[in-house]
């Protein structure tokens, strides 16, 4: 038997890319699911075409046309320990130190505005300046496997810390993620994330060119209306 025979199936891991800066060339800070969740939940809602002023619905031609793709949520649960670092303490100094803090950081930054922007706020109301704009996030990819790379905003995530170090910093972490897919529609100009997005749906479209109906498709064809009869 060879030596280099693999012992394990090479198991693709899911990930979230997290870019802090989409300057091309930029890597992006990856945090790897240590064990894959063994399901996600996806939410699928039609986008609505909006009715004119002064109507009471939709035109009854409109029932079957959309202004974008649907809205679409993703529910994951992630589990996180730290027990194989701290093996090797000496090659996870960070994980030493501090446990899964700079993982969990790493997460809860994708919901808050950098510090930086505080002080620019800060010095625009010793100015007399009010006028506040909303700040940019990090540019969020899900990664789960090759037919699933798409932009997402983290919505909402709980965290249960289930053991700790000495020191009291959490080595054990079961997170659930809400996550919205971003589309087309969300990005107004031609970007990482938008590109990202179109690759995802081309990968659906062409997905959905292989589905093959299976047994029982003739009986069902002969009872579908015949178009111009």
């Amino acid at each position: 038997m060879p030596s280099d025979f693999p012992r394990r199936p090479q198991l693709l891991k899911g990930a979230l890319a997290v870019y802090e800066d989409q300057t091309p060339g930029t890597q992006p800070t990856l945090i790897l699911f240590q064990y894959n969740p063994s399901q996600i939940r996806r939410t699928l809602t039609r986008r609505t075409v909006p009715a004119e002023p002064g109507s009471s619905g939709g035109a009854r031609e409109d029932v079957l046309r959309v202004p974008g793709p649907p809205v679409e949520t993703v529910t994951l649960g992630v589990v996180l320990d730290a027990a194989d670092q701290l093996e090797h303490p000496d090659s996870h100094q960070a994980v030493r130190d501090h446990g899964l803090h700079p993982v969990l950081a790493t997460l809860e930054m994708m919901l808050y505005p950098p510090t930086l922007r505080l002080q620019e706020i800060e010095g625009q109301l010793d100015q007399g300046e009010v006028q506040l704009s909303p700040q940019d996030l990090p540019l969020v990819l899900l990664v789960w496997g090759e037919s699933r790379v798409v932009p997402v905003m983290l919505t909402n995530f709980s965290v249960t810390e289930e053991a700790f170090d000495q020191r009291l910093n959490p080595i054990r972490l079961r997170l659930e993620l809400g996550l919205r897919v971003l589309t087309y529609v969300e990005f107004t100009e031609s970007s990482l994330g938008r590109d990202a997005f179109v690759s995802y749906q081309r990968q659906k479209e062409s997905l959905a060119q292989q589905h093959q109906p299976g047994s029982g498709q003739e009986r069902v064809s002969r009872l579908l209306p015949q178009q111009g009869s």
